[in-house]
């Protein structure tokens, strides 16, 4: 979530997202207290901490609509979108607003199962000025519509410790001027400190295959469903993670995993590259214990790129009668800016709508970053950040990838093949 996160399973989520790692709850309707039962119930189906943006929405939404329910439906992240997929394809229980995850944002853009919220009933166009730019493009589909309302993002960013860095002689600039300088700052820190620079190399992937697209490009496909894989981009960031993993630069530690955790509670990982929603992430529950140690900066060559971030949508064949509500309550949750800021101090959701990005509170300092305004370093990225076109076959690319990276960094295999047998594999997939 961006409430991000957001997934870094990859980005993808991978873009394994913070939300991904919490508990799921039931479907709790909040209907308003001491009143007669709503003679209507609006039901919104999401994932952890966006429920709960919801339900913290109820009261405002009472005092527009006190005959109409609202009813959150919260589900795992996975399942969350996996029950969403089944309701999309099936027309069965389907939620009159759902909350989505931005790569699925493109992947059920082009199927049809959303509804164009540039139709007059929703005139989302008319706003397309109050949010970041990227944000509003991502849910822009091949036929040109709009299939979802963006509500929170994550801007990419680079945390460090500064005390691992000072300890090596270096600040966070010295990481920052190329993806080459950022690793050879890892090896001095590695002599210097004995800590990794990163938990997996995976994570310094995945982010450079990000680096340099230009707006609309796909990361593994282009518009024509040409594979992309077997590119300088790509081979960069094979190149650049092997040569991280030979100087011993990571721990091997899976994402999100009790060991990537204790890792920082240790402070045997010097950085971590992610959203903008993983300090909340750190400071409430990952590594509480070393507020104050971290500091942010953008991330190294002039890298902007997004980690995950949420959208409301209106699927085509719900309800009609609940329509228009439905769209009134996702104006409420995206286009108000008491409700977004709300998000942000309660969620660490970072907001899509530029005038919460504009308020005082951007510029409140963060104790878990030793009193940094880093807000300020997350809304300049966010200005800087382009739309990414995601293709139906990119969670099975990502796979592909992944695997071919592994037997590059296990087992010795020559980057080029395997880039070359990943192109080929996925131009077996690309028009399926």
């Amino acid at each position: 979530m961006s409430a991000g996160a957001g997934t870094m399973r990859g980005v993808r989520s991978g873009s394994p997202t913070r939300r991904a790692v919490l508990a799921a709850g039931l479907g709790v309707t909040l209907a308003p207290p001491l009143r007669a039962r709503p003679s209507r119930t609006l039901t919104v189906a999401a994932f952890p901490l966006v429920d709960q943006i919801v339900k913290d929405a109820a009261p405002a939404w009472a005092q527009r609509h006190p005959d109409v329910g609202l009813n959150a439906v919260m589900r795992q992240y996975d399942d969350h979108h996996t029950a969403m997929t089944t309701a999309l394809s099936t027309s069965v229980y389907l939620p009159d607003v759902m909350a989505l995850e931005s790569s699925f944002v493109g992947k059920f853009s082009n199927g049809g199962g959303l509804s164009d919220l540039l139709q007059p009933r929703y005139d989302i166009g008319r706003h397309r000025a109050r949010f970041v730019a990227y944000a509003y493009d991502q849910a822009i589909n091949r036929k040109g519509q709009v299939v979802a309302a963006p509500t929170d993002i994550g801007p990419g960013t680079m945390l460090c410790r500064a005390d691992l860095l000072e300890r090596a002689g270096l600040a966070e600039a010295d990481l920052q001027p190329s993806w080459d300088a950022y690793v050879d700052g890892g090896i001095r820190i590695r002599k210097a400190t004995g800590a990794h620079l990163i938990g997996n190399v995976k994570t310094l992937k995945d982010i450079m295959i990000r680096s340099g697209l230009k707006p609309g490009q796909g990361l593994y496909f282009d518009s024509d469903s040409n594979v992309l894989v077997d590119t300088p981009r790509f081979h960069r960031a094979f190149e650049l993670a092997l040569r991280a993993r030979r100087n011993g630069l990571d721990g091997r530690l899976a994402t999100w995993s009790n060991e990537w955790a204790e890792a920082f509670r240790r402070g045997v990982t010097a950085t971590e590259l992610g959203g903008s929603w993983m300090v909340g992430q750190m400071a409430n529950w990952v590594a509480p214990g070393t507020k104050g140690l971290w500091r942010a900066a953008q991330l190294p060559e002039g890298t902007f790129v997004s980690y995950g971030g949420t959208y409301y949508a209106i699927p085509r064949d719900s309800n009609p009668e609940n329509k228009a509500l439905a769209w009134e309550l996702i104006e409420m949750m995206t286009l108000d800016r008491d409700r977004q800021l709300a998000a942000l101090k309660t969620q660490d959701a970072f907001p899509a709508l530029l005038a919460a990005q504009d308020d005082p509170f951007i510029e409140q300092p963060l104790p878990f970053l030793g009193g940094e305004r880093a807000r300020l370093l997350w809304r300049e990225a966010a200005r800087h950040i382009s739309a990414t076109a995601v293709h139906k076959q990119s969670n099975f690319a990502e796979d592909a990838v992944n695997a071919e990276l592994d037997n590059v960094l296990d087992d010795g295999k020559d980057i080029r093949q395997a880039l070359a047998d990943a192109a080929r594999l996925l131009e077996l997939r690309a028009r399926r």
